[in-house]
């Protein structure tokens, strides 16, 4: 890519001198030119005369649109006039363009009126930029004109974008068939249009000023995309980047804190009741090995082990330090731990900015970053790390081990956690709170994870990304070795903040985050039952090695309500091939139903879901099964769970290993037997046809973004 960084930057700092916030049309154009953004010939005018003859040497039809700095929404000034077709109408439209301008802003400063070759045809878009608190520098897509903000047809990606990236923002929109061509008109030239997404988000990179920015329409043709108006609005007080660690030290002391050789306890306490007392009992009767050092102002000894009035007074190297004190106490204790040079420290204490005391959490951050201590918290439940027997936090002790990771920022979702966890007999091998996320967030775990060969998938609530493109860029490549699921609380908050352009406008905090997970590789979980569901489901499901799902079902109604699932969950139901079809014949009634789904109805005995199951597994066309089972006397649920795993492991003695889920309609017993399919390596579900293909589909969207399939 040939840019003008020069030429842009001569632009912005005129205008930066001249106390503006936006740029006017020309020098938009000129911009757009810098960057190689295509736009029509163009002139500006300073008179009616001139307006003539301009339109007269460009050629009619013509736009005229008005040349304000203090007017950046020109149509709603009565500032644009389009399909102007003789100097005689160039001349008036002039005149008519001026007075509006001086109607709707008094003292508006007019440079004059630019004149402009009228485009026309193909499919009018928008390419625009925005400025995100949490992801910096977002470029957008979506269907233009005058409708955009009603339509609101757009999405995002970080920018700088790669061609790949703009490639999947033509097919990211909802109407992104009309680019294809519709009614008889012709498909767009894609190419060019994701040439010019890729240099708005380009140029936005290379200039942080540029807050916004809006090419509105970009009229998208046959022969290419030009922009037919430009509208660019720069802040030059940049906010300072958030301060980050490097990689190397943030793992090395998150490896540290999770996995301690030795914990002290500030705040530690004999007289049960106490969180220091809890903590204690939890690190003691969970079989923690390393040592554990009370630190009490008073006691000699505390439930078995030497207590000690500071951190500093112990001889032995402290890696992480749980705080179980009051907040105003935490700073002096805090200070003791830097001198003492104690990599992390665990915060359970509320009382800071969750209550409006951001005064007393900015004390404790600048007292981190001064002796390089790593705040988890504050206002947490604290963490486990099963590997290590390690409960560090005042909740129930957990100890069923595994290779789920999760992490919440809100205390009450992490005891749904621990709960569900518990029930469905879950291993995992973290739970950390992360509260107030004051220093250590969501990147630094996945950071900590990605290096964890004890976690093979990472869960994560969150309320908000204080870093939102520290984490994307992290979770890009973390999410290509290991899923990464993300449950984003607040996603039905308005979220967007006031804008100056149609792409601000546009741009609600949800819709952003829809848009960079998905770019990141991140499944986005959308309710805490999923959160939950996938974290156990995804690690036991092996990849699928292509896009093939065939439904078998007993009941034709679950088939239905599978196959819609399956829609509702990007997963490609199998063409049925002729030959498969039928050797599936063989084995159902003549009242039964191939295709896919393939019904083999509710009076059949135990041997044609033995038949069917294993003539899918066995055709290497199929690459995942769906199983619809109906509570029979013919065929009882446990009978069926047996016979299923039965079926699963026969097939792996012969190499053969392909994702199944199971859907159990019935009565109660059907419970039992979901559990034993799901301790047998099929995820199962008794009473929901929505749960089981919810999990396969986040281990294809997993499975999809990692390259994985062929």
């Amino acid at each position: 890519m040939v840019v003008d960084k020069a030429e842009v930057r001569k632009i912005l700092d005129a205008v930066k001198a001249a106390g503006r916030a936006s740029l006017t049309a020309p020098e938009g154009k000129l911009v757009c030119d810098a960057y190689g953004i295509p736009t029509p010939g163009e002139g500006v005018a300073t008179s009616a005369a001139g307006a003539a003859k301009l339109g007269g040497d460009i050629g009619f039809p013509v736009a005229m649109k008005v040349v304000s700095p203090d007017i950046l929404h020109k149509t709603e000034a009565g500032g644009v006039i389009i399909g102007v077709k003789s100097a005689a109408e160039a001349s008036a439209a002039y005149d008519t363009i001026l007075a509006n301008a001086k109607k709707h802003k008094a003292d508006a400063r007019v440079e004059g009126v630019q004149v402009q070759k009228m485009l026309g045809g193909g499919v009018e878009v928008i390419v625009g930029a925005i400025t995100d608190d949490s992801f910096g520098k977002l470029v957008a897509f979506g269907l233009g004109g005058v409708l955009v903000e009603v339509l609101k047809d757009v999405t995002f990606r970080l920018a700088p974008a790669t061609n790949d990236d703009a490639m999947s923002m033509l097919n990211g929109i909802q109407a992104h068939e009309m680019l294809e061509g519709v009614r008889g008109s012709e498909p767009v030239n894609k190419a060019a249009v994701a040439d010019v997404i890729v240099k708005v988000s380009q140029l936005v990179a290379d200039f942080p000023e540029i807050s916004e920015m809006d090419l509105n329409p970009v009229f998208a043709t046959k022969d290419g995309a030009t922009a037919a108006d430009v509208r660019i609005v720069v802040d030059f007080d940049q906010k300072p980047a958030r301060y980050r660690p490097e990689e190397k030290d943030v793992v090395a002391s998150m490896n540290r804190i999770m996995k301690p050789s030795s914990v002290a306890v500030i705040g530690a306490s004999a007289e049960d009741g106490k969180i220091g007392n809890s903590v204690m009992k939890n690190l003691i009767n969970g079989g923690y090995k390393g040592h554990i050092y009370p630190i009490h102002p008073k006691a000699e000894s505390i439930l078995g082990h030497k207590a000690y009035k500071s951190v500093r007074d112990v001889e032995g190297v402290i890696d992480v330090a749980v705080f179980a004190i009051p907040a105003p106490f935490v700073a002096g204790a805090l200070v003791e731990c830097g001198e003492k040079k104690i990599p992390g420290a665990v915060l359970i204490p509320s009382g800071f900015a969750e209550t409006g005391n951001m005064k007393g959490q900015e004390e404790i951050q600048a007292i981190g970053r001064k002796y390089n201590v790593r705040l988890m918290g504050p206002n947490i439940y604290g963490f486990y790390y099963t590997p290590a027997n390690l409960c560090a936090t005042f909740c129930t002790a957990y100890d069923v081990k595994g290779k789920a990771a999760l992490s919440s920022q809100s205390g009450g979702i992490g005891m749904a956690i621990i709960g569900f966890s518990r029930s469905a007999k879950m291993g995992v091998s973290a739970i950390v709170g992360l509260g107030n996320k004051s220093d250590i967030d969501e990147d630094d775990l996945l950071m900590f994870f990605e290096q964890d060969d004890n976690t093979e998938i990472i869960a994560q609530h969150c309320e908000d990304l204080k870093d939102g493109r520290a984490f994307a860029e992290v979770a890009k490549r973390v999410s290509k070795k290991k899923p990464v699921v993300m449950l984003k609380a607040g996603r039905t908050s308005a979220g967007a903040k006031a804008a100056s352009s149609h792409t601000g406008a546009l741009a609600g905090n949800d819709k952003i985050y829809e848009d960079v997970l998905a770019q990141s590789g991140v499944i986005r979980a959308r309710s805490l039952r999923d959160l939950l569901e996938f974290a156990r489901g995804i690690p036991v499901l092996p990849t699928p090695k292509g896009e093939n799902v065939l439904i078998i079902t007993g009941a034709g109604g679950s088939g239905v309500l599978l196959s819609d699932a399956c829609v509702d969950n990007n997963l490609k139901l199998m063409a049925m091939p002729d030959d498969l079809d039928a050797a599936f014949r063989k084995f159902i009634p003549p009242f039964g139903a191939a295709g896919n789904p393939v019904d083999i109805t509710g009076g059949e005995p135990p041997r044609t879901y033995q038949n069917t199951v294993k003539l899918g597994l066995e055709d290497p066309r199929v690459h995942a099964l769906i199983l619809g089972y109906w509570h029979t006397i013919i065929t009882p649920p446990m009978v069926f769970a047996k016979l299923m795993v039965e079926v699963k492991n026969e097939m792996l003695a012969k190499g053969v290993e392909k994702p199944m889920v199971a859907s159990l309609a019935g009565d109660v017993e059907v419970e039992e037997a979901a559990e034993y399919l799901y301790q047998n390596g099929i995820p199962a579900y008794a009473y929901s046809t929505e749960i089981p293909v919810a999990v396969l589909g986040a281990k294809y969207k997993w499975a999809r973004g990692a390259g994985l399939l062929k």
